[in-house]
């Protein structure tokens, strides 16, 4: 499948919760969860080096409507339950057309 949709999210967790916020995100690949959709096609998390309560996200969809449609679902709202109090703050968005990469782990 093809990317047609993607975003960057940075998210900034409460001092000290930072690992904890990784392993959530993570959590959205295992079976079940959004990331494990067939209609996901880019999931990445990573942290910064800097500042490890900043962690970031990027994810590539098939298209915004399937994005918008499995993280309507139970799973997803099930995670974003438990990450929303770990950030003091709204993570900071940056929209992307995926046009062409490579990603090896």
């Amino acid at each position: 499948m093809i990317a047609n949709y993607g975003f960057s999210a940075t998210l900034t967790a409460r001092p000290g919760m930072g690992d904890r916020l990784v392993r959530l995100l993570l959590t959205g690949l295992t079976e079940g969860s959004p990331g494990a959709s067939e209609h996901c096609v880019v999931y990445l998390v990573s942290r910064s080096d800097s500042d490890p309560d900043v962690a970031h996200v990027i994810e590539g969809w098939t298209s915004e409507d399937d994005h918008h449609r499995i993280f309507a679902g139970e799973a997803a709202r099930a995670i974003l339950a438990q990450i929303d109090p770990l950030l003091p703050k709204e993570p900071q968005y940056t929209d992307h057309v995926p046009l062409g990469g490579k990603a090896a782990f």
